[in-house]
């Protein structure tokens, strides 16, 4: 089976080609730069740069698999969650194509699309469910058990700011500029006193999932108040943030293996390409006898292949 994957949620318009779970192409093309001087993605100038260019981009991946779309046996499409203008470009230009061709057109689900592009990786140990899912993007922060790609529980999310939409918004407060993940890993990473700022970590209700950052948010806001910040400072700050944001994610995944008795980890998401990130779950998740599962950084980005993969598998089981 060949299938066509279209991704437009937000800000990086992506198609790629899947054939029998194996990928040909991956094109993205991303809106950052127009967003920068903004701080953060507008909606409009997303919505109108997926129209500019999704066409452009579907050929373009198709060339580079070697395919037609006479080639092409499925369509698979994001169609939630994500910016409602941006979602409407792609899912209408796929429904288009495939009426054209005469081909099944299948709706994804970003977030899970992201926890099943650990199953696109090659020479990867089998994964086994179930497993526990966490997401962990510029616009998501979810956990979820999934006992199959069919039957699934989100146990938490965010009840304000996304991690990587947080980051976004401590990069403008310390004035390091956009993206915000990137910016602040770069500067965390020449941080090399012994003397990080503590931040507030929220942790919530005892058994609760979700997550609150607005707290460290404001936390970082006043702390700069009246500040001359050097670059020393910066790289503290950041180090700072990132260790607060992340020691409550890696307890909020830990707490949900425990509960629910698993021991399989699946992460995706722009944030999983931090490596910080990583080697502090790697950490955790060695000593406690966890198995971690993470994409590489081309997959953790939004992007069409991991919408493809499980559009192709899910179509393949019911029918």
């Amino acid at each position: 089976m060949i299938t066509l994957g279209i991704e437009t949620s937000c800000d990086e318009t992506a198609a790629a080609v899947i054939r029998d779970g194996r990928i040909l192409s991956n094109v993205v093309s991303s809106s950052v730069p127009l967003h920068e001087k903004y701080g953060g993605v507008i909606p409009e100038i997303a919505s109108r740069f997926h129209v500019e260019y999704i066409n452009q981009v579907t050929k373009r991946t198709l060339r580079k698999a070697r395919k037609t779309f006479g080639d092409l046996d499925l369509i698979a499409v994001t169609d939630s969650p994500g910016l409602p203008g941006s979602l409407l470009v792609g899912t209408s230009f796929a429904k288009a194509l495939g009426y054209s061709l005469g081909i099944p057109v299948i709706g994804i689900n970003h977030l899970h699309a992201h926890l099943y592009s650990n199953f696109l990786i090659k020479k990867v140990p089998s994964i086994q469910f179930p497993f526990i899912g966490a997401v962990a993007s510029g616009g998501h922060t979810n956990i979820f058990v999934f006992r199959s790609f069919k039957e699934f529980e989100t146990i938490g999310k965010t009840k304000d700011d996304a991690i990587g939409e947080a980051f976004d918004k401590v990069a403008k407060i310390i004035g390091v500029g956009y993206p915000g993940g990137p910016k602040i890993e770069k500067y965390a990473r020449r941080f090399i006193a012994r003397s990080p700022i503590r931040f507030p970590r929220a942790y919530l209700e005892k058994d609760s999932f979700d997550f609150s950052l607005s707290g460290v948010k404001t936390a970082v806001l006043y702390y700069i108040k009246d500040r001359k910040l050097s670059k020393h400072e910066i790289s503290r700050i950041s180090w700072s943030f990132q260790e607060a944001v992340f020691d409550v994610l890696i307890e909020r995944i830990v707490k949900a293996c425990k509960k629910f008795r698993i021991k399989d980890i699946l992460l995706g998401g722009g944030v999983i390409s931090n490596m910080r990130l990583r080697t502090k779950l790697k950490r955790v998740s060695g000593r406690l006898g966890y198995r971690l599962f993470y994409p590489p950084p081309a997959l953790c980005v939004d992007n069409a292949a991991m919408v493809a993969g499980l559009g192709e598998m899910l179509f393949q089981k019911s029918h």
